[in-house]
């Protein structure tokens, strides 16, 4: 059996020329039998082009190579075409036609595609923290969070928590109850990252009652009233008083709105 040597060139880490190399080979060669893959990630140069032909022209090796820059590509090819390399060109005849039929000039930065998958990853790390620790069930989340969220039942500690998420920011978020003291590490928390959310005891009544309604319950129950309201009021302005934490008034604002007035401190 034949001995197959493939260099893998690319300007970032290579993955996608290995895996398309190993799917192409895998249909000759299953299991890569008598078949060497060998890597060249971060190639910035074209001195280390020409070296990597030279070194592929000494080994008979042919070169699989992922390359974003065009003038890169060219280069590759024509010290390919001098020595007898044969060379397979994996990102350049799709970009080419992409850059023609869009009318686009391409950005030709290396491992693009690399930083959208750690910004996807991130995204839904966040949102995981978020459903983790809403709510208040595990304290110990405070202390790992980017962002905290203080404030009385019904002013969208939820929505806001899954809406910072979304842009990458680990959310934890504590409801205040009179009759339940706050977790110690709530007060171990920055000030800067932590804020309380109050809104009017009349809008709360009504989300209150609203509530009550929709989960077919009376809706002249203490949760509801505006006695209770103000009570639980004034035990937030108590606590995040202690905290020292910005306090944003929610009465009349979107949760988006809410967002940017605390994306703009955080950030």
């Amino acid at each position: 059996m034949k001995k197959l040597h493939i260099f893998i060139v690319s300007d970032s880490v290579g993955e996608t020329g290995e895996l398309v190399a190993k799917a192409a080979v895998s249909q000759f060669r299953p299991g890569l039998q008598d078949t060497s893959l060998k890597r060249f990630p971060h190639i910035e140069t074209l001195d280390h082009i020409k070296e990597i032909v030279q070194l592929a022209k000494l080994q008979q090796a042919m070169i699989v190579f992922t390359l974003v820059q065009k003038n890169m590509r060219k280069t590759l090819q024509t010290e390919c075409a001098l020595q007898g390399v044969r060379m397979i060109d994996l990102m350049g005849p799709l970009m080419d036609t992409l850059e023609e039929d869009l009318n686009e000039t391409p950005f030709e930065e290396p491992g693009l595609v690399r930083q959208l998958d750690e910004d996807y990853f991130k995204k839904i790390e966040a949102i995981e923290f978020a459903v983790k620790y809403d709510d208040g069930r595990d304290p110990r989340g405070l202390l790992m969070a980017d962002i905290v969220l203080v404030g009385v039942s019904r002013t969208s500690k939820t929505p806001l928590s899954q809406y910072l998420a979304h842009k990458r920011f680990k959310v934890a978020n504590v409801p205040l109850v009179p009759e339940v003291e706050p977790p110690e590490e709530l007060f171990k928390v920055n000030p800067d990252k932590c804020f309380g959310l109050v809104i009017s005891p009349d809008k709360l009544n009504f989300i209150r009652k609203e509530r009550l309604i929709a989960l077919g319950l009376n809706d002249d129950a203490s949760y509801a009233k505006l006695d209770r309201i103000k009570e639980e009021i004034v035990h937030f302005e108590k606590i995040v008083s202690r905290i020292g934490c910005q306090v944003i008034d929610v009465t009349n604002r979107a949760v988006e709105e809410t967002a940017n007035v605390i994306l703009n401190k955080v950030q």
